[in-house]
């Protein structure tokens, strides 16, 4: 698919839009049983372009704009989270550090293969003694000739079960660290000494596993340094660069799940109206819509703003920081609020409102935990002229 002009996003836009409604959201309940998505809708997936949303057009991809990519996160968000999580590393934090700072030969390489769905991407920064916390990683890489040897381990990695290229950061200087020790490798799956734990069971966003990855004397190629060896040691602002839009998808996610809530909040209490029930004995459920409704508002303002300053080639670290803490916790108020809505009716996982309950919190931990977001706007506050 090539998208040339503002009607043909739109058009795509309607396109994905029907697609949630037509093929996804019908078997959301059987995704979430089998903690699996049919092969006939990755393979529509792949043939709608949704592997490469964020890839320019000459590597493969759309090309979309930051803007135009979180409209269509948000609508594949409306259904169960999974379907986006398919999509979203290889749109995101595990492709844009091979498109950011990857050398001209590794773009060729990798960027088609992702932008087409053959090569999923992945990417490996977490670890057991490093989860937001970034800088304290331990897995380390060793130059050995015209390789480095990779060892340690990585854990709660997407999608790792269908990637083929993972994104990696390893220390390359124990003594610089995150200031200049950090190196971004591309790892392939089948490169020796390269392997995967069994899947993580989750609490929510089921569909889209995760899994430790064990390095043990993996020999990686020099070649596969990101940037090539010139950009040995700045792994970590690679990381760090290709959290700032992983933070506006996370805020893409929660906004979708609660316009989802909302608009289901929205007919029961029709329905209940239209049922008899007064209006004045629904009043406080009505509020309960009413501050739904303004938060969503507020959250879907802030996003689409910080995205359109991206694509006006502005930093937006301490935005993207404001708007993935913003839209993560509302979506958890919204949501649980619906479950006072629906009552009883909301432990039900037919009424798919549990089930965002479940995947919204774990949004809140995604691209660094609230509490982090909250450090990261402190200090940029603080860093600011008196």
């Amino acid at each position: 698919m090539r998208l040339t002009s503002r009607q043909d996003f739109k058009t795509f836009q309607s396109t994905i839009q029907a697609f949630v409604k037509n093929d996804l959201e019908p078997i959301s309940l059987q995704v979430e049983k089998e903690d699996s998505i049919p092969d006939e809708i990755v393979a529509k997936m792949r043939q709608l372009g949704l592997f490469g949303l964020s890839i320019p057009k000459e590597f493969g991809g759309l090309g979309l704009s930051t803007l135009e990519e979180i409209l269509i996160y948000e609508a594949l968000a409306q259904t169960n989270a999974c379907f986006r999580s398919q999509i979203g590393t290889s749109n995101g934090i595990g492709s844009m550090g091979i498109l950011y700072d990857g050398t001209e030969s590794q773009k060729r390489k990798y960027l088609p293969r992702i932008a087409s769905g053959e090569w999923p991407a992945a990417f490996a920064l977490t670890e057991p003694n490093a989860g937001s916390d970034a800088a304290s990683i331990g897995s380390t890489a060793v130059l050995d000739g015209d390789s480095w040897i990779l060892n340690g381990t990585k854990q709660f990695i997407t999608n790792a079960s269908i990637a083929h290229v993972f994104t990696t950061i390893a220390v390359t200087d124990e003594q610089k660290r995150a200031r200049g020790g950090f190196t971004a490798f591309v790892v392939e799956k089948d490169m020796p000494g390269f392997k995967m734990g069994p899947a993580d069971v989750k609490l929510g966003i089921k569909g889209s596993r995760t899994h430790e990855l064990i390095f043990k004397d993996c020999r990686v190629p020099k070649d596969n340094v990101i940037g090539g060896m010139e950009m040995v040691g700045q792994g970590f602002k690679t990381a760090m660069r290709v959290l700032d839009k992983g933070r506006l998808t996370m805020g893409a996610c929660a906004l979708g799940a609660s316009q989802s809530v909302l608009d289901a909040c929205i007919e029961r209490v029709r329905h209940r109206l239209d049922s008899g029930e007064s209006a004045d004995a629904l009043q406080a459920i009505q509020f309960f819509l009413a501050d739904m409704a303004t938060a969503i508002y507020a959250a879907r303002q802030m996003l689409y703003h910080t995205a359109g300053l991206r694509d006006q080639g502005k930093k937006v670290n301490h935005e993207a920081s404001m708007v993935k803490l913003f839209c993560t916790e509302m979506a958890s108020k919204v949501i649980d609020q619906a479950m006072d809505v629906f009552e009883q009716g909301g432990c039900l996982t037919v009424n798919h409102i549990e089930r965002h309950l479940r995947d919204v919190r774990l949004y809140r931990i995604f691209e660094g935990t609230s509490e982090i977001q909250r450090l990261i706007i402190s200090r940029n506050l603080l860093k600011k002229k008196r």
